[in-house]
């Protein structure tokens, strides 16, 4: 697929720290939220925002860049209340997971979810859930909008607050990684992956971390 290697205008060392949005009363009860559920954070996820928002603060970020979605804002509402740029792209939206967006976990939800990943693991990134989209199509339209973003060339240091598939999807992007592989990039609520441009991808310098939310884990 020609945009597994897309070459990316970007100078070397530039920095983007990409993040998963805080918990939602969705994540907790196991229901898969997808584009189409504009959740907000619960009481956890804004306990995560703060905690990620006081360990970062200092950090020096040009842009904050975030899904449309309400709980990808929220959780970067610190630094945009603090003053840093923000920006929302759609591009960065979840995948729409269709019929199983909403639905309360079941063995059936279960089964299809399962399915459904087993056949992009098989390299079927065109397949879909119902009414839902592809991993190929979702692939594309982030495509366009790191594109836009990497064009900012006086960034240097930008946080993005996206979705858990996204990432996965997001991660092959950034690193060069065919899209069937995206299982390997795990992800939690308010997760840091750091990532350093190294003239022709970017590498990951740190994955799935949660350090800064120490001071609120029991």
């Amino acid at each position: 697929m020609e945009l597994i290697n897309k070459q990316f205008n970007a100078k070397i060392g530039k920095t983007i720290h990409l993040i998963r949005h805080g918990q939602t009363d969705f994540n907790k009860r196991n229901i898969i939220q997808g584009s189409g559920i504009n959740s907000d954070l619960n009481s956890e996820g804004q306990a995560q925002a703060k905690a990620f928002f006081e360990h970062f603060k200092a950090h020096g970020y040009d842009h904050v860049y975030t899904s449309e979605l309400k709980r990808a804002i929220q959780s970067v509402q610190g630094f945009i209340d603090a003053g840093i740029p923000h920006t929302s792209l759609a591009e960065f939206n979840e995948i729409n997971w269709g019929i199983m967006e909403g639905r309360e976990s079941s063995e059936a939800t279960a089964a299809l979810f399962a399915a459904t990943v087993s056949e992009w693991q098989k390299g079927n990134i065109h397949h879909a859930v119902e009414m839902g989209e592809t991993p190929f199509n979702m692939f594309q339209r982030q495509a366009q909008g790191i594109e836009w973003v990497l064009s900012q060339a006086e960034e240097d240091k930008i946080l993005i607050c996206m979705h858990g598939r996204a990432i996965r999807s997001f991660l092959c992007l950034l690193t060069h990684t065919p899209l069937h592989l995206m299982e390997q990039w795990d992800h939690s609520n308010l997760c840091l992956y750091e990532l350093v441009f190294d003239g022709n991808k970017f590498e990951v310098k740190q994955a799935n971390s949660t350090a800064h939310l120490n001071s609120i884990q029991s």
